[in-house]
């Protein structure tokens, strides 16, 4: 049996959060002389850092703050050094203490090379007994289509 094909995400319907240039270091790469799967991670946590960052509070506080409850990547061609890409964070789904951000990894000067696309899920809780929290207002107005 054949294994089930995964279609792209595409964000084109999704509210953008922020899209961010990075540049692919030597350090990167792995034996194969490409970006090693763990760097992708590291590139997509870049990015919602420094889309949290443009948050009040950073989207959190002295109360509550924001987990990674879950990551789905889906590797579609491997990335080369030297290169510059795009990672691409969009809203998937807004719910009452988590967040499902949609992103997709693309050639900076070439949209068209999808290397990576996927989600994660970031769950707020309360930093005191980590149970699931409200998402701050800031995250949701950030989120909410205008």
């Amino acid at each position: 049996m054949a294994p089930a094909s995964v279609a792209p995400s595409t964000p084109a319907a999704q509210p953008a959060l922020i899209r961010v240039p990075l540049s692919v270091r030597r350090r990167d790469l792995d034996a194969f002389n490409h970006v090693n799967n763990s760097k992708f991670l590291s590139y997509l946590e870049e990015a919602r850092l420094r889309w949290m960052v443009t948050l009040p509070g950073h989207g959190m506080d002295e109360h509550v703050a924001p987990v990674v409850a879950a990551a789905h990547l889906n590797y579609r061609r491997p990335i080369e050094w030297p290169n510059e890409i795009d990672v691409e964070l969009f809203v998937e789904r807004l719910g009452n203490t988590s967040l499902s951000i949609g992103h997709r990894i693309v050639g900076a000067n070439d949209e068209s090379a999808l290397y990576c696309d996927g989600n994660v899920v970031l769950v707020w809780i309360h930093r005191d007994t980590g149970q699931a929290a409200q998402l701050p207002d800031p995250v949701r107005a950030a989120c909410t289509p205008s």
